[in-house]
């Protein structure tokens, strides 16, 4: 068994084995590409926000901004397929299991094929009617119908490039997606000065060099991993995986979409109550909401360190090292956020005059209200992240999903009541209430599972 647990590992080259070593190097370790590659990630967006708004205007931004919660609500559910899908690869590779891993692999990318065709198909025929839901003001609808129909269109490229990243990560290769999102970054550049300057195809534009980088991204994925990765080679064999290996993937993926579904449906109602402020409050917003994406990447990289990392040692029995690891990460998630809430406190206002024009002080006065009363809660922000991650990781996907709805009630709640009564702070607060509605059982759930596995693994290693 040891020799054919050595055998699989080694035969991932470039992978990482996350059952053996110091847990808190490991995590460190395996997450700063993963920090660097999410930043990068932001880029693609921050870029977008930054040219529409310097180049074409407040308008445009408001007409990108708006489509924000509409894109987190499909793309989010099909990034949390694709990582779902990939529990089962990590798990199978910390058992050492090659042959139950290749066909964990086939599924997944079958599986993925399959919602692609779907989702794509829904969410583009869909586009005007969900715009209209939102209560999308006259001035800015065509423009966020331009761009977010271009999203969706081309949603294909973002679902090949999130599947094959999360199937590297699986195997502990958190170097080679963010190799790829630097270049793809940099082609995102090009394309939105070539497109919207040169071409002059206005937020369309954006979205496609958004589409194409991703594509570029995602190409390069598969011919890494069919060149660098011969564990990866599947077989027609492989492609006829069991019943079971598909019911799994849907068992753990499911709930993982459908919880980024549930968070996005409470942005989408919001924004609906926020679209009611106007196309100067959008802005501001929007460029509020890229800030703090930028400065909370961190809680999102540990979240998935500690999905991979649970993962493997589930798969290599070692539930002893998931409790120090999540322990270890939780120190060090919350460092990361009072970092990120001084950040805001002493630099929000310079960086959300990156996307706003500096000229239009009552917009960016608007933005630093949402940055500093968000600043206060980013520690339930980032426990949400290590303590749902760890639960996905080992398979206990229903309160993570629970927690989902958990804050969808309360940023429902919230954005139906606060605005009438305190106006834009209203908005503001929908967000943290949200956060803290999910932390607080996803913690309580984590010390109850943690505890009644820690107790479970001792017996078999009596």
């Amino acid at each position: 068994m040891k020799e054919r647990v050595k055998r699989v590992k080694s035969s991932a080259q470039g992978g990482k084995d996350m059952t053996k070593g110091e847990p808190f190097k490991l995590i460190l370790m395996f997450s700063i590409p993963l920090l660097l590659g999410n930043i990068f990630q932001q880029f693609y967006s921050m870029v977008d926000t930054i040219i529409v708004g310097k180049i074409i205007g407040t308008q445009a931004l408001a007409a990108v901004g708006t489509t924000g919660p509409l894109n987190f609500l499909v793309l989010g559910f099909a990034s949390g397929i694709t990582s779902g899908f990939a529990v089962l690869v990590a798990q199978r590779f910390g058992a050492g299991d090659e042959k139950g891993m290749k066909k964990a692999v086939a599924a997944a990318v079958e599986l993925s094929a399959a919602f692609t065709i779907v989702l794509t198909l829904l969410a583009t025929f869909g586009t005007k009617a969900l715009l209209h839901m939102i209560n999308t003001p006259e001035d800015i609808f065509q423009g966020a119908y331009e761009y977010i129909v271009v999203i969706f269109g081309g949603m294909f490229t973002m679902i090949l490039y999130n599947l094959l990243a999360c199937i590297l990560r699986a195997l502990g290769d958190s170097k080679t997606p963010l190799y790829f999102l630097i270049i793809s970054s940099v082609l995102n550049i090009v394309l939105d000065l070539v497109f919207i300057v040169n071409f002059e195809m206005g937020v369309a534009g954006a979205a496609w060099a958004t589409v194409i980088s991703q594509g570029v991204s995602g190409v390069l994925c598969l011919v890494y991993m069919m060149k660098k990765y011969p564990v990866l080679h599947l077989t027609k064999e492989d492609l006829r995986a069991e019943r079971w290996m598909y019911a799994r993937h849907l068992f753990i993926g499911l709930p993982m979409a459908f919880q980024f579904s549930i968070t996005a449906i409470g942005t989408v109602i919001l924004q609906g109550a926020l679209n009611l402020f106007g196309s100067n409050t959008i802005a501001a917003y929007t460029a509020a909401c890229k800030v703090e994406q930028l400065v909370t990447q961190p809680a999102g990289t540990f979240g998935v360190t500690m999905a991979n990392y649970s993962g493997q040692n589930l798969g290599a029995d070692r539930v002893d090292r998931i409790k120090e690891g999540v322990t270890k990460c939780t120190i060090l998630t919350l460092l990361f956020a009072v970092l990120a809430s001084l950040i805001l406190v002493f630099f929000g206002e310079p960086l959300t005059k990156l996307f706003i024009d500096g000229n239009q002080p009552e917009v960016v006065e608007t933005a630093m209200i949402y940055l500093k009363i968000c600043a206060i809660f980013f520690p339930f922000l980032n426990m949400i992240f290590v303590y749902r991650n760890m639960l996905q990781g080992v398979g206990k996907s229903l309160m993570p999903l629970m927690a989902g709805v958990f804050e969808l009630i309360a940023r429902g709640v919230v954005s139906f009541t606060l605005p009438a009564v305190l106006g834009f702070t209203g908005i503001c607060l929908a967000g943290p209430v949200a956060w803290m509605a999910a932390a607080i059982p996803l913690g309580i759930t984590y010390f109850i599972e943690i505890k009644k596995m820690m107790r479970e693994w001792k017996l078999r290693q009596a």
